[in-house]
């Protein structure tokens, strides 16, 4: 069989794809070894930070300081020393403590138990977060006592927390025996062994499994078998001076974790916290993961607030407007940030809103084959869908009290987008939609459009406690100063005005022989050593960029490939992204990083669609759209028609809230594999690029 033959049955079953060269597992640039204390790393002039590669995408952190957070108070100390901050990442949390013991880092900053064992090889700082463990049972065990019980097997990753606390219920009672699992084991892993019959129990940090227990069939939390288990950053055991001055800047800026969740904090206890807890939604005006990067209008405008007052943002996410407030009164957090609208109804329940930080008007959308509305009483005769908890209810039941008989069809718990995707498929004649959202869903599609706007102005606004009035004056002082400023009219633009996806896909017209792209001999050259057809690397690069060099995303992804800077210096690419050369091998490097990420078992085209959607959306959430396409019945392991029919639910507050990664457009991921495939499949048909 010839290698073209092999090609061509390949093609049968969907793409090709191998492994580039791997980079090693520690950053290159700072590859020197120092085992020494602070007066030692000072000679070098840096202070490198020791990571898990992409360590900032654990999940989408929904309570609490976002690990992106310790980047920042670690970059901050760093500083504090009169040194340079330098991020040194490895491939897994398992190579953390060797590098540093070996001297290739010098302080490692992420979410570290404070355990026994490793607390014989590290140093511990003072705790930045304060962690329960649970036992994780299938549901007719749910009542176990672990103290008592006559027979329980335990399945734990080896050499991990959860294998100490294990060990500590067998001394307790002997009839707790322990099964050690692969290392790399992840916790949703664990669940779904302990969910299929494979194991008895496992062992998970209460806030992952209070998400990731929700969406198992037939598993439940136990109880807690490991109560306040620390969580700390290590340094080497005899680095004391550093260790020191760690502590003290943790102390200092209250870094370290609070037991206590709920309490209702004055502007000044803030301000000397360090912290400010932000509630707010997991959508995609507000806040949202994507390709590891926390991002949202309402999160990053927030955000700039809280730089100002050099503060660090902690999140709390709820779902409902009703349920925001409530964690509000209760003091599980100081702020509401969630594109919420000033209405009078809730005034009048006591909501206190700052000023407003966008000006918005109240829009009706229809298919594009819907003429447009010239007033309110065109609604006559007209349904409109809306949430019946969103203030858009209120806006309709006063249209019909002014006599205007449009019928309102409630959608409990829903979205705006997904309101307008199912107008687009024909589930409604109309649905409502903020301007600004408006203004995102028509930049995004062209199915749908604005017939009519209802003119009046809303407000949206912050929301505070009514005690709070010094953090309103602050809030109120902010906006004053920023309000379409150059800072907000740029967030409000790259989210609500630029069209930042993929155009509808126009078939890039090439014939046998001929250049697929300007780019052929340098794609040829840099894949001759991997297993990549170089014409999937050109598809992808046109979807991704259209061969433009200089092209930049609403998110801040650089050239051909659309690499985001702080992905390609993970890889030790930290050059120039606008050239071609570093951009692709920065491009590469990750798409590696990523297909690797799932199981070997897969067949290979498999292992290409997942990684493929995974560079578009994120690893995370494919590995949540696996896991949703199981507990649906469908394959986990194929991506076309079973796992990407999981991805489109991830939009839907229903699935987004029980995913461990939240919310994702799924359309984006979906519609990126389909073209990329179409498109790599036409270049071999047409015999494009092929030389004689």
């Amino acid at each position: 069989m010839t290698w073209i033959t092999r090609i061509a049955l390949m093609l049968c079953m969907g793409l090709m794809i191998g492994a580039c060269e791997k980079p090693d597992p520690v950053t290159r640039s700072l590859d020197y070894i120092e085992r020494g204390d602070l007066d030692d790393i000072e000679d070098h002039g840096v202070v490198r930070l020791l990571a898990p590669r992409f360590d900032d995408d654990p999940a989408l952190p929904r309570e609490g300081l976002p690990v992106a957070g310790y980047r920042d108070a670690a970059e901050s100390f760093v500083r504090v020393l009169g040194l340079e901050p330098r991020w040194v990442t490895v491939d897994s949390f398992a190579d953390l403590i060797p590098a540093l013991e070996q001297g290739r880092g010098d302080l490692i900053v992420t979410n570290l138990s404070n355990t026994e064992s490793r607390a014989e090889r590290v140093a511990f700082s003072v705790p930045v977060k304060i962690v329960n463990e649970v036992l994780v049972v299938p549901s007719a065990l749910a009542n176990v006592n672990p103290e008592t019980v006559s027979s329980l097997t335990i399945a734990v990753p080896e050499g991990t927390a959860y294998e100490e606390t294990a060990r500590k219920l067998m001394l307790a009672n002997p009839g707790i025996s322990l099964e050690l699992v692969d290392g790399a084991l992840s916790d949703v892993e664990l669940v779904d062994g302990v969910a299929g019959g494979a194991w008895q129990a496992t062992i998970l940090d209460q806030d992952m499994a209070d998400i990731l227990v929700s969406e198992a069939v037939a598993v439940d939390i136990g109880p807690v078998v490991e109560a306040d288990r620390e969580i700390a950053w290590a340094t080497r055991q005899d680095s004391t001076e550093l260790r020191r001055r760690l502590n003290e800047f943790l102390i200092a800026t209250s870094v370290a974790g609070s037991r206590e969740k709920r309490v209702l904090r004055s502007w000044n206890e803030i301000r000397q916290s360090g912290v400010l807890r932000v509630i707010t939604s997991n959508s995609p005006a507000s806040y949202f993961l994507w390709r590891g990067d926390l991002m949202g209008f309402d999160y990053e405008l927030i955000s700039h607030f809280a730089e100002r007052h050099k503060l660090r943002l902690a999140v709390v996410v709820r779902n409902e407007p009703e349920q925001m407030h409530e964690a509000l009164m209760q003091g599980q957090g100081d702020v509401i940030a969630a594109s919420m609208t000033r209405t009078r109804e809730r005034e009048e329940q006591g909501w206190v809103f700052s000023r407003r930080y966008l000006s918005v008007t109240e829009q009706i959308l229809a298919r594009d084959n819907f003429d447009e509305l010239s007033s309110p009483e065109d609604l006559n005769g007209k349904t409109v869908a809306v949430n019946p908890q969103h203030s858009f209810m209120t806006t309709l039941l006063a249209l019909q009290e002014q006599g205007i008989q449009v019928t309102i069809q409630p959608v409990p718990g829903t979205t705006t987008e997904l309101l307008v995707q199912g107008l687009a498929d024909g589930d409604y004649d109309y649905v409502m939609a903020d301007s600004h959202m408006a203004s995102l869903e028509t930049t995004l599609r062209d199915d749908v459009h604005v017939v009519l706007d209802l003119d009046q102005e809303q407000d949206i606004a912050w929301v505070v406690r009514p005690d709070q009035k010094a953090l309103r004056k602050a809030l109120n002082t902010y906006i004053g100063k920023e309000y379409r400023g150059l800072h907000f009219n740029v967030l409000f633009n790259r989210y609500f005005r630029e069209a930042r996806t993929i155009a509808e896909y126009d078939e890039f017209r090439v014939a046998a022989g001929k250049a697929v792209s300007p780019y052929d001999d340098l794609i040829r050259e840099l894949t001759v050593d991997t297993d990549f057809d170089w014409r999937l690397l050109v598809a992808q690069i046109f979807q991704e960029s259209r061969f433009d060099p200089q092209a930049k995303s609403f998110a801040g992804a650089v050239g051909l490939m659309q690499v985001l800077p702080r992905t390609a210096a993970q890889f030790g690419y930290d050059g120039n992204l606008e050239d071609p050369e570093t951009n692709i091998r920065a491009g590469l490097a990750f798409l590696e990083w990523l297909e690797e990420r799932f199981p070997a078992r897969l067949p290979l085209e498999q292992r290409v669609f997942f990684s493929l959607a995974a560079y578009n959306a994120g690893h995370g959430h494919v590995q949540d759209a696996r896991r949703l396409a199981r507990q649906l019945g469908k394959d986990p392991d194929r991506w076309f028609g079973e796992v990407e029919q999981a991805m489109l639910l991830l939009s839907r507050p229903e699935f987004a809230r029980k995913a461990r990664y939240g919310y994702v457009r799924g359309t984006e991921p979906v519609n990126y594999v389909r073209q990329i495939r179409e498109r790599y499949l036409g270049y071999l048909q047409t015999g494009a690029g092929e030389t004689k």
